[in-house]
């Protein structure tokens, strides 16, 4: 960004004493700082209904701060310097006068000349359309007139189904252009999903197999061993499908099976995965198993199931779990099964994406009874620890002739002596500079939408009762035949 140098920079989080300012925004915000990553002439402004001075506000971000990419003996001037740059403004989300203060404290610490404004909306999706408003009434966006650029980021979910997704997107659309707007899905920001692309289109021998001929089952995981803790009251409004699947896993599905872009655009990334997406029927209830963690017995105590969770209706039917089979209904994919689950409560923590391979035609190695060996599988392994595993075939060294299953095993850490940065780091430098490769376009989230309204409005007008698992197991038996 050496062209904006001489602009001064507000980055204003709306929401800014919430978990997600505390623990993502900020750090990710001091990493690019202590990379030099960001304008000489930035500033930080928190916004939140918390009253609070500068001096707290700066005490609460500190807290969360880390030296990954300074030494120590630096990490105290560099924080000291970072914070020095941190102020805070209270006020109410949707109160014109609250942002006119803001505006005022941002006009204070600005100065003249271009001003460039990164608005993080790290507040609920209920009240978007509000602090959207609010910022626009106030005259804080830039409408186009050289006077500077005005961003906004805003995180999921946007919407609960295709009508209230499309009503925010147009109401937004009023206030920030669609090139001003930026959907995050952080999980477009991890290191391993980003390779994704290219594990696909800079290796030629991945194309040739990357098909329904070779290809027999891609499975998506996502597994938290944790319940709901003190998120029950947004969660419950949303349900695991909404909340993990309709995004996150989908934007992973979306990067495996969409076909090679004409280029490294945006544009051109984005077209090909609203073709992918689009080529996806919408879900039916056989196509769907829905879970819920309940009270389960452990070492003499009492777990909590999620209905005894803090602000979770005692008779919620919110799932916890989901699994879900996808067709994709195009030349490459035709009757290759895309199984995507998601839980929480689970037995570990974990995200991973499995390629199962065909078994070998005619395999010469087969037994005496015609059983074979296990076809090849590439794992890829977002989190924990991230990394690729290709399981072949070997034969185990001897006189024999005895296969065994081998690993190639490709672990992150180990393999690149660099620092891995946190999603958040990686998103917040492309608003900066202004790509939207890695954020969701409106009409991408509308063919997302499109593949999960029709069945989520189906189980809830039939009201469902979610199967129920124990806490630390694999989510429910029934989900079992969809994989």
């Amino acid at each position: 960004m050496p062209n904006e140098k001489q602009d001064s920079l507000s980055i204003v989080i709306i929401g800014a004493s919430g978990d997600l300012a505390r623990r993502k925004i900020i750090p990710a915000l001091f990493a690019l700082y202590c990379q030099n990553l960001i304008p000489d002439s930035f500033r930080i402004f928190g916004f939140a209904r918390t009253a609070m001075t500068h001096e707290a506000f700066r005490q609460m971000a500190r807290e969360h701060l880390t030296c990954r990419y300074v030494p120590n003996s630096r990490c105290e001037d560099r924080m000291a310097e970072f914070l020095g740059r941190c102020f805070y403004q209270n006020g109410q989300y949707d109160s014109a006068d609250s942002i006119l203060d803001l505006y005022r404290a941002l006009q204070a610490e600005e100065g003249p000349g271009r001003v460039n404004r990164m608005f993080y909306l790290a507040v609920p999706p209920t009240v978007f359309l509000d602090v959207a408003r609010a910022i626009g009434n106030a005259g804080l966006v830039e409408c186009g007139g050289g006077e500077g650029w005005s961003r906004v980021v805003i995180e999921k979910p946007v919407g609960r189904d295709r009508a209230t997704s499309d009503i925010l997107v147009e109401e937004m659309g009023k206030v920030f252009r669609e090139e001003q707007t930026y959907r995050i899905d952080h999980y477009l920001g991890k290191e391993i999903v980003q390779n994704l692309m290219v594990l696909r289109f800079a290796n030629l021998f991945f194309e040739p197999v990357w098909n329904r001929a070779f290809i027999e089952r891609v499975s998506i995981s996502w597994a938290e061993n944790q319940g709901i803790g003190s998120r029950g009251g947004y969660f419950d409004g949303y349900g695991i499908i909404r909340d993990v699947m309709q995004n996150h896993l989908l934007q992973i599905l979306a990067l495996m099976a969409m076909d090679a872009p004409a280029q490294y655009t945006a544009h051109a990334v984005g077209d090909e995965k609203v073709r992918l997406l689009r080529s996806i029927p919408p879900l039916t209830p056989e196509d769907v198993v829905m879970g819920q963690y309940v009270a389960t017995e452990r070492e003499g105590r009492t777990l909590a199931g999620y209905r005894q969770e803090a602000q979770v209706p005692p008779d919620s039917r919110t799932p916890t779990y989901a699994a879900v089979r996808l067709k994709i209904q195009n030349r490459r994919w035709e009757g290759v099964p895309f199984v995507m689950t998601a839980g929480k409560a689970l037995a570990g923590w974990s995200n991973e994406i499995r390629v199962r391979f065909r078994a070998v035609s005619r395999n010469i190695f087969c037994g005496p009874n015609g059983t074979c060996l296990e076809p090849n599988e590439l794992v890829i392994r977002i989190q924990p620890d991230e990394g690729l595993v290709l399981r072949l075939m070997n034969k185990v060294p001897g006189l024999a002739m005895e296969l065994a299953p081998t690993e190639l095993n490709l672990h992150y850490a180990a393999a690149f002596s660099v620092q891995i940065p946190d999603a958040y780091e990686c998103l917040l430098l492309d608003v900066l500079k202004g790509d939207r490769s890695l954020f969701i376009r409106a009409d991408e989230l509308a063919a997302a939408w499109d593949i999960f309204t029709p069945v989520l409005h189906t189980l809830e007008e039939l009201k469902v009762e979610p199967l129920p698992y124990a806490i630390g197991s694999e989510g429910p038996e029934e989900a079992r035949p969809l994989g």
